[in-house]
C-alpha cells in the first residue's frame, strides 16, 4: 500500500476549524481539540434556531395582532376568523406590521372582520 502524507490536507482541515472558532473563549478559539467540539456544537445550534427563529416570529406577529384586535374590540382569535370570513388575505407578518405602523389601517381591517363575523 502507498505511503499517504496528509500533513497539508489535516494543516487545512484545522486552519478551517480554528478560522470557525474565531472569537470563542478560552482554549476554544486555539486549541483543535476544543475548537472542534465547539464549532461541531455551535453548527448544531445554528441548524436548529434557524427553525426555532420561524416559531419566534410567528409568536411575536400573534402578540401584536392581538393587542391590536383588543383595542378594536375582538379577540385575536375572532379577529382571525373574520378576517377569513371577509376574504381578507393578508398574512400575519403584514397584519402585524399593519398593527405596529398604521394603527388606522389595522382598526379599517378590524371593522371589516368585526363586519363580516356579525353577517354570518
Amino acid at each position: 500500500m502507498p505511503r499517504v502524507k496528509r500533513a497539508i490536507h489535516a494543516q487545512k482541515k484545522r486552519r478551517a476549524v480554528l478560522e470557525q472558532a474565531k472569537g470563542y473563549w478560552g482554549w476554544k478559539h486555539s486549541h483543535y481539540r476544543y475548537a472542534k467540539e465547539q464549532v461541531d456544537r455551535s453548527l448544531v445550534y445554528a441548524y436548529r434556531d434557524r427553525k426555532v427563529k420561524k416559531r419566534t416570529f410567528r409568536q411575536l406577529w400573534i402578540t401584536r395582532i392581538n393587542a391590536a384586535a383588543r383595542q378594536n374590540g375582538l379577540s385575536y382569535n375572532q379577529f382571525i376568523n373574520g378576517c377569513g370570513k371577509a376574504g381578507i388575505e393578508l398574512n400575519r407578518k403584514v397584519l402585524a406590521d399593519l398593527a405596529v405602523s398604521d394603527p388606522a389601517a389595522f382598526g379599517a381591517i378590524a371593522e371589516r372582520a368585526k363586519a363580516a363575523l356579525t353577517e354570518a
